[in-house]
């Protein structure tokens, strides 16, 4: 099979009217959409979906890692959240890790067990299901379709199959063995092939019978202490028992009419509220035509603003006070929005440390007008790499990318799959150069990256094959053809859902 990973084909959006799911394993797209002829609702679909991707891509994500829910209340238009972030262990102080000889400049590698936070998707599914799920399902039947995955297993995705395979062998090459509960016959499984997680299965099946008890306590919570000892880590039991999920109240933004809902602090999404703010200072972003050397000039430029203070200011708020009124202001985007120049590249500025990460995403719309977008991430493909005895799922390593599809659809009024298929920009800050890498995938044409290099961006052209993972995998449901700004469509505005999925991944949109 060949590993160019070409874009060969081309999708419709999805259009349907009764519910709608999209994420990026299509396997668990369908456990999704299961839920919701079931009568479940978004976010009883949300946490379906949440653990059959611990099943087919547990490089991405799992019950080893932390999960971020906003809901939609179609019936009330409330907007609610939950956090359900991890902390560090108590005994792995600044002090302990400086015992340790770690710093800011030295810190642990990324597969150290010190880098793994208590999980908190666990948690998060369960409260879910709880606060925001319709109550007709039981969370056993909830993470039914996910357990019969497991213990019947499935045929491993191409995609998912390549970044396995690369992930086994960074490990290896780290003098570290992912668990043989992660590979068949001490191998990766190649695409195609059919993958049995047995252990996965029990434990999603305990924690369905019996809640947060079952993993926070008892023998997986055991297992997770002893895999972290072993390999020189701190926690306890008791950061285990202690771990609870954060209720929140989002905060958005408001961008030519659509307003765009985040998790606060300690959260990233900051970040995106940021970068549109800056942007709404360029009103002539359409004019001057999608993915032209002007127009990502002016977006890597916001990105590098508003991820320079991203990593600046977003901390834990327990410990940190985060200036959310004053980063969020219209008038701090203002003078942000005055420090890009069109001809040449803003004066160095440099953000803390910046890695790429293995999250999912995944949004729910049900018949009822419910909506709910999901993050599920392990931070790094396979997180630690440490896997608890007999679990099947591996330990993150959040303790240890930026992709905005949105202005696609309200700048260029493309549909949902198109806004996702087109070429993107991927900004980051470089450690080992020293400055921000601008990364430009297939499709941008050449003449745009030479005009970039000329205005003084560090410029990596063209990202080709599975090297556009760093691009991100979004997915997108919609109401409506609201993207349409030119009024062509006559009659009231339509309750049908318009959906896509990332051609970057495995999965796609299904819809009844």
């Amino acid at each position: 099979m060949g590993t160019d990973l070409t874009f060969s084909s081309r999708r419709s959006p999805v259009v349907c009217l009764h519910g709608c799911v999209a994420s990026s394993q299509q396997i668990a797209s369908l456990v999704g959409l299961d839920i919701l002829k079931r009568g479940g609702n978004a976010a009883d679909a949300a946490v379906a979906i949440a653990a059959a991707l611990a099943v087919t891509e547990p490089g991405s994500t799992g019950p080893g890692g932390d999960a971020f829910c906003l809901f939609y209340n179609g019936k009330t238009g409330e907007i609610g959240g939950i956090n359900g972030s991890g902390r560090s262990p108590q005994a792995q102080t600044l002090d302990f890790m400086e015992g340790r000889g770690y710093t800011a400049e030295a810190p642990p590698s990324v597969f150290d067990a010190l880098n793994v936070t208590v999980p908190g998707a666990p948690a998060c599914w369960c409260d879910t299901v709880q606060m925001f799920g319709s109550h007709r399902l039981s969370l056993h039947e909830v993470l039914s379709g996910a357990v019969k995955l497991a213990e019947e297993g499935f045929p491993v995705a191409e995609v998912t199959a390549h970044h396995w395979e690369k992930s086994v062998s960074a490990l290896r090459d780290d003098g570290k063995e992912l668990s043989g509960d992660l590979l068949i016959d001490g191998h990766a499984p190649k695409c195609g092939q059919i993958f049995r997680n047995t252990s996965l299965a029990h434990v999603l099946k305990a924690l369905g019978e019996h809640g947060k008890p079952a993993f926070y306590q008892g023998r997986v919570a055991q297992a997770i202490v002893d895999a972290v000892d072993q390999n020189g880590g701190v926690m306890t039991l008791d950061d285990l028992s202690r771990h609870d999920s954060e209720v929140i109240t989002p905060i958005s933004t408001d961008y030519k009419g659509v307003r765009l809902w985040e998790l606060p602090p300690n959260c990233q999404g900051l970040a995106a509220l940021m970068l549109l703010n800056i942007l709404e200072h360029f009103p002539q972003l359409k004019a001057i035509g999608h993915n032209s050397a002007d127009y990502i000039h002016v977006l890597v430029e916001a990105v590098r603003l508003a991820l320079t203070d991203a990593q600046r200011y977003v901390s834990d708020p327990e410990h940190v006070t985060v200036p959310l009124e004053t980063l969020m202001s219209k008038s701090y985007s203002h003078q942000q929005a005055q420090h890009i120049s069109m001809e040449r590249v803003m004066e160095r500025m440099e953000p803390g440390q910046m890695t790429g990460s293995d999250t999912v995403y995944f949004c729910v719309i049900d018949g009822h007008g419910n909506a709910c977008s999901f993050v599920n991430s392990i931070y790094a493909n396979f997180g630690t790499g440490l896997v608890p005895e007999d679990c099947g799922f591996p330990l993150q390593n959040r303790g240890a990318g930026f992709s905005l599809v949105l202005l696609n659809m309200l700048e260029f009024e493309m549909n949902p799959q198109r806004a996702l298929d087109a070429p993107r920009v991927y900004v980051q800050y470089d450690h080992k150069v020293d400055q921000w890498k601008v990364n430009l995938e297939e499709g941008v044409d050449q003449e745009v990256a030479e005009e970039l290099e000329r205005r003084g961006h560090k410029v990596n052209w063209p990202v080709r094959g599975h090297k556009r993972s760093q691009f991100g995998r979004g997915q997108i449901i919609t109401v409506g053809d609201w993207w349409n700004q030119s009024g062509t469509h006559a009659g009231p505005p339509s309750r049908v859902l318009w959906a896509g999925s990332d051609p970057r991944a495995d999965g796609c949109a299904l819809g009844y």
